[in-house]
């Protein structure tokens, strides 16, 4: 059956044509975003949600989304998703972080030039018959300082712009290497050397708790008299009360803004000052940046509900389309792994532990370790996936750990999942031979190569003779057919332990007439998604 995806706000004919012509049923209505009842009432029909900005997302939504896999964003804020609750359902929330880089970066310039010759306010002025050329007295932008704060896909954009106009380029990012600085041709500082020394400053950050207000009368007074500031990143990163203020008194000559505090911005500290220029969120708002992004969400969205490649995604690691079918089956070997450990650990969970060895360790380990910790709590708790997995391990206090080496014996790669609890310690490792299909290599520290089945059981033993007999013997009086039986011990006379692959789901009473055998230490059943 194919999947079925509503787009709720308003994106191109071109882009809804690109989810039929992928083979994705979709459901096409702009203005359903602005009906939050008739959405809460359709939204469990649907795998998938493309939005704009129109459509909120709230956890009300996502609680009734019950079939929801995936939401879509066109454009690079998620706002108004809210992305906690849609991880804990498990739900891919991706935007397009690329698709609007140069129109919103272009937009930043225009405001730059905006402010700087006072554009808005002559032309006004013009326009009503008045010829006031000494009132418009403007600055250059040639050999200006343009300080750059987030030097990001969008503010790399603009700082290439601003050295294109022949402007000294500065830029305040903890994410920014040295290398990509010298790049772009921009001169790396630090936040207080930007203030004091910018004539133009821009924001290309997002709003988090970090950044919220990072314009504020104190960080103003630590800038140059005179200086112009642009915001065409996101509402609340600067200050509106503090930066009228400034203005008012003319340490700040000048401001130009495209996001706000509240939107719709209908009333703001900052509106009928002089020299303030404002549009109401145009960054993004071109034709082609439009119809980029909802092109984009599309392909994206098609990816992953026909492929399973994540591209994007706030809260998941990204799988490329291309690498999609290679990973497959080490995502599963990574679930199965996790799968074991979390269905014979019955006490609390402190540690987990991840190698990946050899060709492995060049995969996408991210996405691989989110599926082993879905593995590893679904026992525990049954409505879990790869996206909510990490966030439940984190809030459950468990300490997560990864490790690569290269290739370290006979399998070209494999993944070793190793789990600590206040009573003992679990390691079991695995891998994929040519036909795609995990296998368990070592539990215990012991090996053996044990094919995964959908019904199996574990038992650990001392070694001994008569235990290959005696399982035997015991299921087949039960009418259990073993499919694969595996053995393994450490040395002769030591720990053994065995894994039968049976063919139906082994009762409670069979278990205990094995566990009634003095030989036998314990005897689990383990259930395992396999196709």
């Amino acid at each position: 059956m194919a999947p079925r995806v509503l787009v709720s706000d308003k994106l191109s004919e071109t882009a809804v044509q690109i989810f039929r012509d992928r083979g994705v049923e979709v459901d096409f209505q702009p203005d359903i975003g602005k009906d939050k009842e008739k959405l809460l009432s359709i939204i469990d029909q649907y795998d998938g949600l493309a939005i704009r900005s129109a459509t909120k997302a709230t956890s009300k939504l996502i609680d009734a989304a019950t079939n929801l896999k995936v939401i879509g964003r066109a454009g690079i804020g998620v706002d108004n998703v809210d992305i906690q609750a849609a991880s804990r359902r498990g739900i891919i929330v991706m935007n397009t972080p690329f698709g609007n880089s140069i129109t919103t970066a272009e937009h930043a310039i225009a405001m730059m030039f905006a402010v700087a010759r006072q554009i808005p306010a002559a032309d006004v002025s013009t326009q009503a018959g008045k010829w006031e050329k000494s009132k418009f007295m403007g600055v250059e932008i040639t050999g200006k300082t343009l300080g750059v704060i987030g030097c990001g896909n969008i503010g790399s954009v603009a700082a290439m712009r601003g050295i294109g106009l022949k402007m000294n380029v500065i830029a305040f990012d903890p994410f920014l290497s040295v290398e990509r600085a010298e790049e772009l041709g921009v001169e790396k500082v630090e936040l207080d050397d930007l203030l004091k020394r910018a004539d133009f400053i821009t924001l290309h950050v997002p709003l988090t708790d970090k950044t919220r207000n990072i314009i504020n009368a104190e960080t103003i007074a630590k800038m140059k008299d005179g200086v112009r500031i642009i915001n065409c990143a996101r509402g609340g990163l600067v200050s509106e009360a503090d930066l009228a203020a400034a203005i008012t008194s003319g340490k700040v000559a000048g401001a130009a803004f495209d996001v706000f505090e509240e939107e719709p911005a209908t009333n703001s500290p900052l509106f009928g000052l002089p020299n303030v220029v404002c549009t109401p969120h145009l960054g993004a708002s071109t034709s082609e940046a439009q119809e980029n992004v909802a092109l984009q969400v599309a392909e994206q969205m098609s990816d992953y509900l026909l492929k399973g490649a994540v591209t994007n995604a706030i809260n998941m690691p990204s799988i490329s389309a291309e690498e999609a079918p290679r990973l497959k089956p080490f995502v599963k070997l990574a679930e199965v792994l996790g799968a074991f450990v979390g269905q014979v650990t019955e006490s609390a969970i402190s540690e987990v532990e991840i190698l990946y060895d050899g060709s492995t360790a060049s995969m996408n380990t991210n996405a691989l370790t989110s599926a082993a910790l879905a593995g590893l709590i679904r026992p525990q708790v049954a409505d879990v996936n790869m996206v909510s997995a990490p966030i439940m391990v984190k809030e459950r206090g468990i300490i997560l750990s990864e490790a690569k080496r290269d290739k370290s014996g006979v399998f070209d790669g494999y993944i070793k999942l190793t789990v600590k609890t206040p009573k003992q310690t679990r390691t079991i490792a695995g891998t994929c031979f040519s036909d795609g299909k995990p296998r368990f290599i070592q539990i215990k520290g012991i090996n053996l190569d044990a094919e995964v089945g959908a019904n199996m059981v574990y038992t650990t033993n001392a070694d001994a003779p008569g235990i290959i007999g005696l399982l035997g013997t015991v299921f087949g009086e039960a009418g259990v057919n073993i499919a694969n039986f595996s053995l393994g011990r450490n040395h002769p006379g030591g720990d053994a332990i065995a894994l039968l692959y049976v063919d139906a789901p082994v009762g409670e009473d069979v278990l205990d007439l094995v566990r009634g055998h003095a030989e036998i230490q314990s005897a689990k059943p383990l259930v395992f998604a396999v196709e």
